[in-house]
């Protein structure tokens, strides 16, 4: 038996707080990152640059965000969702395991709310695992639209028998999207709530890993003040069976 361990993490962009006492958190995120230990680490609101912040702040990273919450050994693979005036952010991934093919999907469904599906293949013990990163949008038509492309995607995009991770916030707030998502053949954990957001008070399941061909094993949400601290979000770690 192969375990694949996967964490999925919105890291709010690496800064938290607003006007004077917002701060930069991506030193204390790469930290968080590395304990881990994960196989497979799925990240949403990752900044490639920001022009403004990266002023404010004497400590940005020279590197992108992705490459430096990369721990050592891992390869990163980042992608953009959105635009924005002074930057842009979108999907990452950092594995331990090879990374064979990435491929990136707009899955926007109106101009206020850009989205995308980071896809990306890895081999992992000699065999090809596909792992797609989500971001789906804040209105619950858009989710069930983004559901529906995220099938049509993977109908296209992934061997029908190929071992499926597909992680992310899914922003889904009353737990709708399960049965669409169950209709993909993509199964999650079941009879356990694992609440994410918000960090300070955890009360809402929005980040998920759904899986086919694989076994979920287990999954936890890590608690305290330090993690509450470092986004609006909690991170999602699973073990998988391969």
């Amino acid at each position: 038996m192969s375990i694949l361990r996967v964490a999925t993490y919105n890291i709010h962009k690496g800064v938290q707080g607003m006007g004077p006492a917002r701060r930069l958190e991506i030193h204390n995120l790469a930290h968080a990152v590395e304990q881990f230990d994960a196989d497979i680490v799925c990240l949403q609101e990752v900044r490639r640059h920001h022009r403004k912040l990266e002023k404010q702040f004497t400590r940005w990273p020279d590197l992108d965000q992705a490459g430096y919450l990369s721990p050592e050994g891992y390869e990163s693979v980042y992608r953009t969702n959105a635009i924005t005036r002074h930057g842009e952010h979108g999907n990452a991934l950092l594995s331990r395991w090879p990374v064979i093919d990435t491929r990136h999907s707009d899955v926007s469904d109106h101009r206020f709310e850009q989205r995308g599906l980071l896809h990306v293949q890895l081999l992992v013990e000699g065999k090809e695992v596909h792992v797609v990163v989500v971001h789906f949008g804040l209105i619950h038509a858009s989710r069930e639209r983004q559901v529906q492309r995220l099938g049509e995607y993977i109908g296209t995009a992934v061997p029908p028998g190929a071992p499926l991770v597909v992680a992310g916030d899914f922003n889904d707030w009353g737990a709708q999207l399960l049965r669409p998502m169950a209709a993909l053949d993509l199964r999650t954990f079941e009879g356990i709530r694992l609440a994410t957001y918000p960090s300070r008070l955890p009360l809402l399941h929005l980040d998920r890993i759904f899986v086919r061909g694989l076994r979920p094993v287990s999954a936890h949400v890590p608690h305290g003040r330090v993690w509450a601290r470092m986004s609006d979000h909690l991170p999602l770690i699973a073990e998988l069976e391969l």
